[in-house]
């Protein structure tokens, strides 16, 4: 499993290709996506996303809370690391922090499940 920009051009080592942003991503369109799954519900809620400000300083206070969150998604998530036993699975995000962001987080949750 890994992450990427939706901003980068799709490709086929890929695979499955789903988007972990609540609000659709600027000046994309559905086919330039190229998505398998919008999955809304795992991605950090409005005032969360609004607290955080993708501010470099709040994220390890946001990577708390977002962790938080994530625990009423749990049968989302189990479904997300089941795809990824089975195929390449690539989380997209828009944000331009690469290092600060809910896919790294969201990433890093996945890869602890068993």
């Amino acid at each position: 499993m890994k992450i990427k920009r939706i901003y980068e051009k799709p490709d086929k080592a890929d695979g499955y290709r789903i988007l972990v942003d609540r609000i659709w991503p600027r000046g994309i369109s559905k086919e330039t996506a190229a998505l398998d799954e919008w999955e809304k519900e795992i991605a950090p809620s409005t005032e969360l996303r609004k607290w955080f400000g993708h501010k470099p300083e709040l994220y390890p206070e946001f990577k708390v809370r977002y962790k938080e969150e994530l625990k009423s998604c749990t049968a989302i998530l189990e479904r997300i690391k089941s795809i990824s036993k089975k195929k390449p699975t690539t989380l997209l995000y828009s944000a331009k922090d690469e290092i600060h962001n809910q896919a790294v987080v969201l990433l890093e949750v996945l890869e602890k499940m068993k």
